[in-house]
C-alpha cells in the first residue's frame, strides 16, 4: 500500500470516484475484468488485462509521485464563494457544501511542495471527483499560487490536470482563470523555471485551453481524453465521423499536442529524468 494512505490525516483527504466502488472485487469499466482490489490498488489503479487508468484522486497521485513524507499541502482551506448567487437544480453554495462532506475534499485541487527522487517541485493536482473537476475562481487562484511558489522558490512546476472545464456557475469569473493561469505561466516561462504539465482522463474544456497545453514538456496518461469540446459535440457540430482514436493521449501524441504519453508506473521516474535534464 502506498506510503501516502497510511497517514490518519490524508485518509481523510480520500476522493475515490465511482469508477472506483467500494468492495473487495473492482469491474473494470473498459473490459469488464473482475479486479481484486488489493492487487489493482497496488498495480496504481491500472487494469492488469487492458491496461485502462482508473480515474484517481490527488491523494493517490501524491502517494506516486512524492517522496514519503515529503508533500506540504498549501492554504488547504481556501473554498469559493457565490458572487452571482447562482442557483439551477440547487444552490451553488449547497452544492459545494454537499461535495466537501461527500468527498472529504475543501475544492477540486489542491497544491503544495514536495520531493521527487529528492528534487524540490511545486505540484497542483486537479480532482475530478468535485464537481467534474471544473475550474472556478479557486482552482485558478491555486494554480496560480503554485506558478508564483515556484517562481519564488526557483522550483520546478508540475500541474495534474482532470476537468470537464469550465465551472458555469461562476460565469466569467470562471473564464477569467484562463488568462490569469496563462499569464502567471509565462512569467515562469521568461524566468526558465520548469513546468511539465500532466492531462489525465478527461482534460477538456478552458483547462485545455490554458495552463494544461503551456507545459514546456506535456504528458497524458494513456488513452486520456484531452480535448477542448468533446468528440460528440464536434461530430454534431462538422457532421462527420471522426477519426478513430480521437482526442484519445496515443492521437494526439500521433499528431504533436502531446510530448509523451506515460504509464502511471513510470510517472516518477519519467518527471524525476525529466527535472533532471531541464535543471542543467
Amino acid at each position: 500500500m502506498p506510503w501516502f494512505r497510511r497517514s490518519k490525516e490524508n485518509i481523510s483527504t480520500e476522493n475515490r470516484k465511482k469508477e472506483i466502488p467500494e468492495g473487495m472485487w473492482v469491474k473494470c469499466s473498459s473490459c469488464g475484468e473482475i479486479l481484486h482490489r488489493q492487487a489493482l490498488e497496488q498495480n496504481l489503479w491500472v487494469c492488469v488485462k487492458c491496461n485502462h487508468h482508473f480515474r484517481i484522486s490527488s491523494t493517490d497521485y501524491f502517494s506516486i509521485l512524492f517522496d514519503e513524507k515529503s508533500f506540504k499541502e498549501l492554504d488547504a482551506k481556501m473554498t469559493s464563494k457565490d458572487p452571482l448567487k447562482f442557483v439551477d437544480t440547487k444552490k451553488y453554495t449547497e452544492r459545494i457544501k454537499d461535495t466537501i462532506i461527500k468527498k472529504k475534499l475543501q475544492y477540486s485541487n489542491r497544491y503544495g511542495t514536495g520531493k521527487i527522487n529528492k528534487k524540490k517541485i511545486v505540484i497542483s493536482c486537479i480532482d475530478y471527483g468535485f464537481i467534474g473537476g471544473s475550474m472556478g475562481s479557486v482552482v485558478g487562484e491555486k494554480i496560480f499560487r503554485a506558478a508564483e511558489k515556484a517562481l519564488k522558490t526557483k522550483s520546478p512546476l508540475i500541474i495534474i490536470s482532470a476537468s470537464g472545464g469550465a465551472r458555469m456557475m461562476e460565469a466569467a469569473y470562471s473564464l477569467m482563470q484562463l488568462a490569469k493561469t496563462s499569464a502567471i505561466l509565462a512569467k515562469l516561462h521568461e524566468a526558465k523555471i520548469p513546468f511539465i504539465s500532466l492531462m489525465t482522463d478527461p482534460t477538456t474544456g478552458g483547462v485545455t485551453a490554458s495552463f494544461a497545453m503551456l507545459g514546456d514538456v506535456n504528458i497524458a496518461e494513456p488513452n486520456a481524453l484531452i480535448g477542448f469540446a468533446g468528440p460528440r459535440v464536434i461530430k454534431q457540430t462538422i457532421g462527420k465521423d471522426l477519426p478513430e482514436g480521437f482526442q484519445r493521449a496515443e492521437f494526439l501524441l500521433e499528431k504533436g499536442f502531446v510530448d509523451m504519453v506515460v504509464p502511471r508506473k513510470e510517472l516518477k521516474g519519467t518527471i524525476s529524468n525529466l527535472i533532471g535534464m531541464m535543471a542543467n
